[in-house]
């Protein structure tokens, strides 16, 4: 059974190949653009409260579209299994995180 990950990185991948983009899509450029694409996510919330920001969804969804779609693309193109290494830093998260010191706090690690 093909995961929502695979089947997205495939329709991803058909829409760069269709326009025979894949030559502009190196590493370096897919990790810039996720940066310069969280900006842009970032800057419907600037000036804002969390709750005026909500209000634009459909910017949000598209800014964060763009996100995960280079995400998508720069794993794949590092061969990387989206699902795995999620799952890989959950573990890491929860090592770095204990419940009994970190539930209800927004203290880092490293002051916890």
């Amino acid at each position: 059974m093909v995961n929502q990950a695979n089947q997205s990185i495939q329709k991803i991948n058909q829409f760069r190949d269709e326009r025979n983009w894949r030559q502009f899509h190196n590493e370096k450029d897919l990790a810039l653009s996720i940066s310069l694409e969280a900006a842009e996510l970032l800057e419907i919330y600037q000036w804002k409260t969390a709750e005026e920001g909500n209000q634009e969804l459909e910017h949000i969804k598209e800014e964060l579209a763009d996100v995960l779609i280079y995400a998508y693309m720069l794993a794949d193109n590092l061969q990387l299994d989206i699902d795995q290494i999620i799952s890989e830093k959950i573990v890491k998260n929860a090592i770095k995180y204990p419940i009994n010191t970190s539930k209800d706090s927004r203290q880092k690690y490293s002051d916890l």
